[in-house]
């Protein structure tokens, strides 16, 4: 397991944010990464923007946009990490789809995660049996590759959990990302079938925007992951969210920590 995504585990459950890198502007993801990990985010993931992000639902789908629209591109993007690295060591995991990498070249693009400092990646349009296109670049390069769990059959996700590396993302709710008032999935389930398998965290997300879910999803896991809700206060915002984001993180580390008591 990469070293950073491992210590962002050790302390504890974990909070996880999510943010479209670029939006609204690379100048923003800048100051806001650093700021996030200052108010108690244990490891950020970042979306790589993309046009037809099929995961995503709307509010995801429009930070992709206005990135795209500001010109970010993977080559910038990864200029954007090296300057974001210099002011934090906060646990990095891009979010992608397979295209942008596969246009960028696997190889090249794995080994320029290495060289800026990404410590994983989480592909929601690879399944399983496809890892291989991917994982043996990754692998080389000492980027964790990090499997989506959904709630699908038993045999399935000890499968995946046998051979998954970092952390284990599991899907509270299928369909989309955003935000849901219900979270009716059998997370622990889930979580139990993983740990028997592999001694590794499970972090849970899709769905999740208030203190009182994160707190009940990292009761039955090792952390939680917030993307959509964050996203709509950027939009809300724009060039003043960063108070309000790093408000709304404290908040949902506080409630991912006290699940632990």
């Amino acid at each position: 397991m990469n070293k950073r995504i491992r210590e962002a585990f050790a302390h504890g459950k974990a909070f996880i944010p999510f943010i479209t890198a670029g939006d609204p502007d690379e100048d923003l993801t800048e100051k806001l990464v650093p700021a996030m990990a200052e108010a108690g985010a244990d490891l950020i993931e970042l979306g790589i923007p993309f046009s037809d992000p099929v995961a995503e639902g709307p509010e995801i789908q429009r930070a992709d946009q206005r990135a795209l629209q500001a010109g970010m591109t993977t080559d910038r993007l990864f200029e954007l990490v090296r300057r974001i690295r210099k002011k934090t060591d906060v646990p990095l995991v891009f979010l992608s789809y397979a295209n942008p990498i596969f246009t960028y070249g696997p190889e090249r693009f794995f080994a320029a995660c290495q060289d800026t400092g990404v410590d994983g990646v989480i592909l929601p349009d690879v399944p399983f049996e496809e890892k291989e296109e991917m994982q043996p670049h990754s692998s080389a390069c000492g980027v964790d590759f990090i499997s989506l769990i959904a709630p699908t059959s038993h045999e399935r996700i000890r499968t995946i959990a046998r051979e998954a590396e970092g952390f284990v993302y599991c899907v509270s709710s299928l369909g989309v990302t955003g935000v849901r008032e219900h979270i009716t999935t059998d997370v622990g389930e889930m979580v139990s079938l993983v740990k028997k398998e592999k001694d590794i965290p499970c972090a849970v997300g899709f769905g999740i925007s208030t203190p009182e879910q994160a707190r009940e999803m990292a009761r039955v896991s090792d952390g939680a992951i917030v993307g959509s809700a964050i996203v709509r206060l950027m939009a809300q915002y724009g060039d003043g969210c960063i108070d309000p984001v790093c408000d709304y993180v404290r908040q949902m580390k506080a409630a991912v920590r006290s699940a632990e008591r």
